[in-house]
């Protein structure tokens, strides 16, 4: 059976997550999923790079697919599309991959960005795309405590109770933060990669970023929480609207 990477582009805000849930609640994976079984008769089992939580959203989400017919990529694509509306689902790429490509298994590096902005007035055009707080952070502050979280660590501290890793252990390549203007205030992103993430990792980080940033905590406070190996030292795990699964990495980019 010929098999398809798909790269999809999705706002996570009305869905329970990336995964197939339970009693026919709303999920990414069923959308996609219910699309394929208007092209081909008989249930549909995709495998992604990332399960995102509900209300994250995708912009570079990676799929694999088994189908009985070898489509044209392109046409493939368009009829995705054509059946995914009016879902806020979109793919944005397919491609022909060998039988041995995995979306998830074969990926090489993962690519996350969060989006906090800092104003006064409620945001209206990213209402339940960015997390808002009210005041400027100190960005330089927040860059001196993600030193400390890159490179290979034990993060227990930056994981869910509820995280099903073997391992804590994970080697984070990139903590960085920029700034850029925002209306009436200032946006700071967070872009974060590695091979892989542990369960509401990214978001227990931006959390406690977050905390530096306002002064509640100091850089050295972020390796103090590191060091500790204890969920219980973590900063609060910030809200899932600001964070975007913006790429996946793999040997041979299927979509060059």
């Amino acid at each position: 059976m010929p098999r398809f990477a798909l790269k999809i582009d999705y706002d996570g805000g009305p869905f329970q997550g990336w995964q197939r849930q339970a009693a026919h609640q709303p999920s990414v994976q069923a959308a996609v999923e219910a699309a394929l079984s208007r092209l081909q008769p008989g249930p549909h089992t995709i495998a992604a790079a990332g399960r995102t939580d509900a209300g994250v959203h995708g912009t570079g989400q990676v799929a694999t697919v088994d189908l009985v017919r070898d489509w044209d990529p392109y046409r493939l694509s368009e009829a995705l599309n054509w059946h995914l509306k009016p879902a806020p689902v979109a793919i944005i790429a397919a491609a022909r991959v060998p039988d041995d490509f995995h979306a998830r298994f074969s990926a090489t590096e993962r690519r996350y960005l969060f989006r906090l902005v800092a104003r006064r007035a409620p945001v209206t055009h990213d209402r339940g795309r960015v997390w808002q707080v009210l005041n400027p952070l100190d960005a330089d502050a927040m860059r001196a405590g993600a030193a400390h979280l890159t490179g290979h660590h034990d993060f227990t501290t930056f994981r869910s109770t509820f995280c099903q890793a073997k391992s804590p252990m994970k080697t984070l390549d990139e903590v960085s933060i920029y700034e850029h203007p925002y209306a009436g205030g200032v946006e700071y992103r967070f872009v974060l990669r590695a091979r892989s993430f542990l369960h509401n990792q990214v978001r227990s980080i931006v959390g406690t970023l977050e905390r530096v940033g306002a002064g509640g905590w100091t850089p050295d406070d972020v390796k103090a929480a590191l060091e500790a190996r204890d969920r219980a030292a973590c900063g609060p795990v910030c809200p899932p609207q600001g964070l975007y699964l913006t790429g996946v990495g793999y040997r041979v980019d299927p979509f060059a």
